[in-house]
């Protein structure tokens, strides 16, 4: 009789204590309501919300979360994602055969080649070694230099580069006052088609590239004093022929053969450092790029719109909306997400990489790395949110994983579209609610 009644104790103290939990969360939630309900910046354009618990696998709130936002660079989210599933832990960097005394080989997409961080120079150094005659095949990229969607007119910004099968250092030239206040480049390919223009105004001083061409011009003044800018350059087969003989000392023929299925692939950078290059500061052309080497890897072609029509097919189908995806950056206001799509997929991430530490280590971190690394102060020195941003002209998010104080592992996408206020106040906004949920769930 007495164990009947331990028994019966145990059962209502477990019963008592779970409704307390529960009870406690609807407080929460409730108090959480309240600080969107009495947000002034939150309430004056268009919010989304979700949050998702990551241990209890459920949601836990969620404000306009079934409606479609602008991204912006949350899409490096869903290209992150396709990567995990499309790549290996090397990133491609050439595909090539041999014939006699000839070696043809093709791009892959590959943003790491001779990229000025990650450094990839296992392409390189493998045709610097050949001995035979080296023929790059044009014939692998079949998109556009941009993306659907872009701004024309960001074409001379360091964030807009123009995409192709054989990125090399960043696609970008690199100008800078020397220690005589001279103007410099790198590559040195360029310096002959600087000039300075009499006529040229700009209200900062900045060096301007030519839409069609790779003229460069400055202003007909005295060059500030540590002046930098690095400038995307045009593309083109010419341009990556004489780039790749300049680096390699040595003759590249043009040729336009279609990808053999039975080329071999030379391997460049750690995937994991080509993802945190890309998350942590956000960088499109890496993001853009990416999705061109999953093409090649899957289908022997550089086609960006195969692998997304893919990746919706085979691993985003499971989404509780269907994204609107049409680039790897999200420079292209074409793409629209829900927050609660978002959340799923990061939940699709976390199951994918299988350790936190790793899958934290690439996302910006706040108050430590990235783009967030100056919006959130820690907590006794460690980080509680590791997200993405994303900002376009009058939209600004943050979607990523967050730790409570006591402990829960939450994922939560932050939406903000079609505001006129200052961005810092949205993310001002975002931090101050993002750090109340750290401390009161």
């Amino acid at each position: 009789m007495r164990r009947a009644t331990f028994t019966f104790m145990l059962i209502i103290c477990g019963l008592l204590f779970g409704s307390c939990n529960i009870s406690r969360l609807s407080v929460s939630k409730s108090k959480l309501k309240k600080q969107f309900k009495n947000s002034q910046i939150s309430n004056d354009h268009f919010t989304g919300f979700a949050l998702y618990d990551l241990d209890a696998k459920k949601m836990v709130f969620e404000l306009n979360s079934d409606k479609y936002f602008t991204p912006a660079s949350n899409t490096k989210l869903f290209t992150f994602y396709t990567c995990l599933k499309m790549l290996g832990d090397s990133i491609p960097a050439l595909k090539y055969e041999t014939h006699g005394d000839s070696l043809i080989f093709w791009g892959t997409g590959d943003p790491s080649f001779l990229h000025t961080d990650l450094k990839g120079v296992n392409g390189a150094r493998f045709l610097q070694a050949s001995n035979k005659q080296l023929y790059y095949s044009t014939s692998g990229y079949t998109g556009n230099f941009f993306g659907a969607g872009w701004a024309w007119d960001d074409y001379n910004d360091d964030y807009q580069v123009e995409i192709n099968a054989l990125p090399i250092q960043d696609n970008e030239a690199f100008f800078y006052a020397d220690t005589a206040g001279n103007m410099q480049v790198t590559p040195r390919r360029f310096k002959a088609s600087l000039k300075q223009d009499a006529n040229y105004r700009l209200g900062n001083f900045k060096v301007k590239r030519d839409f069609l061409s790779n003229e460069f011009t400055y202003p007909k003044t005295t060059i500030p004093v540590k002046f930098k800018q690095q400038v995307a350059w045009k593309t083109s087969d010419t341009l990556t022929q004489q780039l790749l003989q300049d680096t390699l000392k040595k003759p590249i023929y043009l040729v336009n053969l279609p990808i053999s299925g039975n080329a071999k692939v030379i391997y460049n950078s750690n995937a994991d450092s080509v993802y945190r290059r890309m998350l942590q500061p956000s960088d499109n052309f890496i993001a853009e790029q990416l999705l061109l080497v999953c093409s090649s890897t899957k289908f022997n072609v550089l086609n960006a719109d195969s692998v997304i029509s893919y990746s919706k097919k085979h691993f985003l189908n499971d989404l509780p909306d269907e994204p609107q995806w049409v680039d790897g950056s999200g420079l292209s206001r074409y793409n629209l997400f829900t927050p609660r799509g978002i959340v799923k997929l990061l939940c699709k991430i976390s199951d994918e990489v299988k350790n936190d530490s790793l899958l934290r280590s690439m996302m910006p971190a706040g108050g430590f790395t990235g783009t967030i690394k100056n919006a959130y102060k820690t907590d006794n020195g460690k980080a509680f949110v590791w997200a993405k941003t994303g900002s376009l002209s009058n939209n600004h998010n943050q979607s990523g994983y967050l730790i409570t104080r006591k402990g829960k592992r939450l994922a939560f996408s932050f939406m903000n579209n079609n505001f006129t206020r200052p961005s810092k106040d949205i993310r001002n906004e975002m931090v101050r609610i993002m750090t109340w949920i750290h401390e009161e769930f």
